[in-house]
C-alpha cells in the first residue's frame, strides 16, 4: 500500500509524476489542502472537512479545472478511472468539460433557438422583431432540424434548408442563414459544439442575383388626388386620419401607429419620437403643419383623448400595419404606405430647391459618411419645418415658395 509523504509538498511535484499516490485510509483522514494522486487528480479537503475530487488538465492549450464529485459519492477507484478517461480525451484534442455538459442534456435546435431569442430580446427595439426572428426559423429550419440536438446539426442539414430558397427568395434565405448561424454560435459558446457549419456554406451556395423591388409608390403629382377620396369616403375614421398624418409628416408607418400623446407638443407643433421607436435608434423631432395638428384634434375627439395612443382601433389598441394597407386597396390606390415617403422624396428633389441634407433629415435617414456625421450637430429643424409646410401646401393645391427657407 502506498503511503502519503509525511510533509505536504507545495506546487508541482518534482521528479517523476505521481501515480496512485493516495490510499483509501488517507482519503478519509487527510488534512485540509490539495493532495495529488496522479493524472492531474487531486483530493481537495476544505477546512470544514468537506472532501471532493478535482482534476487539473490542459484542454486545447488552456489550463482548466474539473470537479469530479464528492468523496462520499465517488470512490478513489472511480475518481482515478474518470481522471484517466478525461486525460486521454484531452490528449486527443477533445474537451472533457464539453462532454460533461453533454451528459447534462443537450437542447434541440428549436430549444436552443428559443433561448437565443430570449437572450437577445432585451436588445431589440420591438417584440415584433423577436416574433419575426423566431418565425423565420419555424418556417424554414425547424421542419428539418428543429428536433435535432444542436450539437448534431451538420453543414448538410443547413445546405438542405437554404438550397431551395437561396436563389428564389434571396433576402429570406439570407435571414435564415444569419439566424441559424446565430443559434449555432450560441451552442459553441455553451461548449455543445466546436464549429459552425454555416461559415463554409456561402461558396457552395454561390452568389445571389437579387432583383431589387422597391415599395410601390405614387408619382408625387398623384398624391393629393389619392388623399381626397380616402378623406371623403371615410371622413373622421381613425384609419383615414392616421394615413393622412403619415403622408403629411413623411414618417414611417410604424412610427405613426405607435405615436402616443406624450410625444406630441401641439402648442409648439412638434412631434418628438423617442430613440427606442426609431429605426435609426436616434430621437427625431418632426415639425407638424397646420393640417397635421387638425388631424390630432380629430383623433382626440374619437376616443375622448383618454387612450395614451393617438391612433387606436375600436378596441382601444394601436392600429396594425395591415389595416392601412387594406384602406389603400379599398380605394384602388396603387401604392403601399411606405411608398409615400418615396413620393415626398421625389417631390422635394423635383419641385423644390431645399438642400439634400434637409430632405434626408426630414426622412430620418442616417448620415452614412462618418466624418460628416461626426461634425453635424444640428437636426435642421427650422428648415425642415419650412419644407413640411411646403409639402402640406402642395398637397392642398396651394402655391408656396419652393425655396430652401431661412438659413439656420
Amino acid at each position: 500500500m502506498n503511503s502519503p509523504p509525511a510533509k505536504r509538498r507545495r506546487g508541482k511535484p518534482k521528479g517523476r509524476h505521481p501515480y496512485k499516490r493516495l490510499s483509501a485510509p488517507f482519503v478519509r483522514s487527510a488534512p485540509p489542502g490539495r493532495h495529488c494522486d496522479g493524472n492531474g487528480l487531486y483530493l481537495y479537503v476544505q477546512k470544514s472537512g468537506t472532501r471532493s475530487w478535482i482534476q487539473r488538465l490542459v484542454i486545447r492549450g488552456r489550463k482548466r479545472e474539473l470537479g469530479l464529485g464528492s468523496v462520499e459519492l465517488v470512490s478513489l477507484a472511480e475518481a482515478r478511472e474518470q481522471a484517466l478517461t478525461n486525460r486521454k480525451l484531452a490528449r486527443a484534442g477533445g474537451d472533457p468539460l464539453a462532454e460533461k455538459r453533454r451528459l447534462g442534456g443537450i437542447p434541440t435546435f428549436a430549444e436552443a433557438a428559443r433561448r437565443v431569442v430570449e437572450q437577445k430580446r432585451a436588445g431589440w427595439r420591438s417584440a415584433a422583431h423577436a416574433r419575426n426572428w423566431f418565425r423565420t426559423l419555424e418556417i424554414h429550419a425547424f421542419p428539418r432540424i428543429g428536433d435535432v440536438a444542436v450539437s448534431e446539426v451538420t453543414s448538410g442539414d443547413v445546405l438542405e434548408i437554404l438550397t431551395p430558397i437561396w436563389h428564389t427568395k434571396g433576402p429570406t434565405a439570407r435571414f435564415v442563414h444569419m439566424r441559424v448561424r446565430a443559434v449555432l454560435e450560441w451552442a459553441i459558446a455553451m461548449d455543445w459544439r466546436t464549429d459552425n457549419p454555416c461559415n463554409r456554406l456561402l461558396p457552395v451556395l454561390g452568389p445571389q442575383h437579387d432583383v431589387v423591388q422597391h415599395h410601390r409608390a405614387l408619382p408625387h403629382r398623384d398624391v393629393a388626388a389619392a388623399i381626397e377620396p380616402v378623406r371623403a369616403g371615410d371622413r373622421g375614421k381613425v384609419d383615414t386620419l392616421a394615413f393622412e398624418f403619415m403622408v403629411l409628416t413623411a414618417a414611417r408607418g410604424a412610427e405613426v401607429r405607435g405615436a402616443v400623446w406624450s410625444e406630441m407638443d401641439q402648442d409648439s407643433g412638434v412631434w418628438t419620437i423617442p430613440a427606442s421607436r426609431m429605426k435609426t435608434g436616434r430621437e427625431q423631432r418632426v415639425p407638424l403643419c397646420g393640417r397635421a395638428l387638425e388631424i390630432l384634434e380629430a383623433a382626440k375627439k374619437l376616443r375622448g383623448g383618454e387612450n395614451p395612443v393617438v391612433f387606436v382601433n375600436e378596441r382601444g389598441r394601436p392600429l396594425d400595419g395591415k389595416r392601412m394597407n387594406r384602406l389603400l386597396r379599398k380605394h384602388g390606390i396603387a401604392a403601399v404606405p411606405h411608398g409615400f415617403r418615396s413620393s415626398f422624396r421625389d417631390w422635394a428633389a423635383e419641385e423644390t430647391d431645399h438642400p439634400r441634407e434637409v430632405v434626408e433629415a426630414a426622412l430620418a435617414h442616417v448620415v452614412k459618411n462618418k466624418v460628416e456625421a461626426a461634425y453635424r450637430r444640428t437636426d435642421l429643424f427650422e428648415r425642415r419645418r419650412h419644407l413640411m409646410d411646403a409639402w402640406s401646401a402642395y398637397l392642398a393645391g396651394e402655391r408656396r415658395d419652393p425655396g430652401a427657407g431661412p438659413a439656420p
